[in-house]
């Protein structure tokens, strides 16, 4: 035999030889898959990390940036997982190893897809809360970010797992039973805290107040500090601070005091019963030339001679105080000048009065 062949041969059976359970050539195949793996993936991480990451920030749009940003670690995980996957295709160490390193590279393959998908959703949700967050006054946005992510992150993570589990064949459906009564006792157990989440976002969503509005809720007068995503802080009238939860919104009629157009007022006077038919009219006369003079009014007002009151004639006036008025000083000053004015012309308010006539004087007086 020539020496060629001879050292062929002794190659060939070199290969062949046996190294648990499999020839080394087939051991080299895997491992060249494995390293080609490792090798392309890290290649194709500096491509993306450098050729098409330029190539994005030329454009407009943020969100080709962002995009491959969060996707270049797991795709060049993949492209890993793969390389091992069709190397160790090339090795075989009996039928429970086998299926056990199939369920192994199914759960890979699961967490890679998941990691891609959390890390997306994660990202995305936070720019996206971001813009809104730099366009609104509210701070509710900042606040909800991080705790919106946290559940997104979380859900995409429990849904991997599952997925993981059920393509490695175990029963998903016992332990979602199982999951589901622990859920159910932790919801029980927490149900005033998510109450107050979804009202915390239901406020942001709605937006019947922002910070700064003066609101009524079941007795409360106030004004806004603070809106949380757990509780809303007022400033009551006397001063003092007050936490409410915010599942109260929710549960309850929220009046936004400051998102009225004008405040209503109405002002009753009662004259003396001496009070003249002319005189009353000089009233009306007087009380609409006030209140419409006033720079702290609207011009709606109606003014009228009311009725016949127990021991008064009586004129009422409805008036509104612009917005940008005091709602204090405004009528402070129309009630002022309504004085000065019906002293000058002698219109006098009524008082209760009584008159007690005793007998005795009723019998000298006959």
């Amino acid at each position: 035999m020539p020496q060629r062949y001879s050292h062929d041969f002794r190659c060939m059976n070199f290969l062949n030889t046996e190294f648990l359970g499999n020839p080394l050539l087939e051991w080299g195949i895997a491992l060249g898959w494995a390293v080609g793996g490792l090798i392309v993936g890290r290649l194709f991480y500096r491509w993306l990390s450098h050729r098409i990451k330029a190539a994005a920030s030329k454009t407009a749009s943020k969100l080709d940036d962002l995009i491959i940003d969060q996707v270049e670690e797991p795709i060049a995980m993949g492209v890993v997982i793969l390389g091992l996957w069709f190397g160790y295709d090339h090795l075989h160490f009996g039928t429970g190893a086998d299926a056990f390193m199939e369920k192994v590279f199914a759960i890979a393959v699961a967490f890679d897809i998941t990691w891609l998908a959390a890390r997306l959703v994660d990202s995305l949700i936070g720019n996206l809360l971001l813009s809104v967050s730099e366009k609104s006054d509210s701070k509710m946005v900042s606040q909800i970010t991080p705790i919106l992510q946290k559940t997104l992150r979380s859900t995409v993570w429990v849904l991997g797992v599952i997925m993981a589990l059920n393509n490695s064949g175990y029963d998903v459906g016992a332990l979602l039973a199982g999951v589901g009564i622990g859920g159910l006792a932790l919801a029980m157990a927490a149900k005033d805290f998510v109450a107050n989440i979804f009202g915390g976002v239901t406020v942001f969503v709605d937006k019947p107040f922002l910070v700064g509005d003066r609101v009524q809720l079941d007795g409360m007068d106030g004004t806004v500090q603070e809106i949380g995503i757990r509780s809303t802080r007022l400033m009551t009238l006397a001063g003092r601070m007050v936490t409410i939860p915010n599942h109260k919104f929710t549960d309850s009629i929220v009046e936004n005091v400051t998102a009225e157009p004008a405040r209503k007022i109405r002002l009753d006077l009662g004259l003396t019963y001496d009070t003249t038919p002319e005189q009353i009219e000089r009233s009306i006369f007087i009380l609409n030339e006030i209140v419409v003079k006033h720079v702290g009014t609207e011009d709606d007002t109606t003014i009228w001679f009311s009725g016949f009151g127990d021991f008064s004639l009586n004129v009422s006036a409805i008036y509104f105080v612009k917005k940008a008025s005091d709602v204090c000083l405004t009528p402070g000053a129309i009630n002022l000048e309504i004085l000065r004015r019906f002293n000058e012309e002698n219109l006098n308010f009524a008082f209760p009065t009584q008159t007690l006539i005793h007998e005795g004087e009723i019998g000298s007086a006959s």
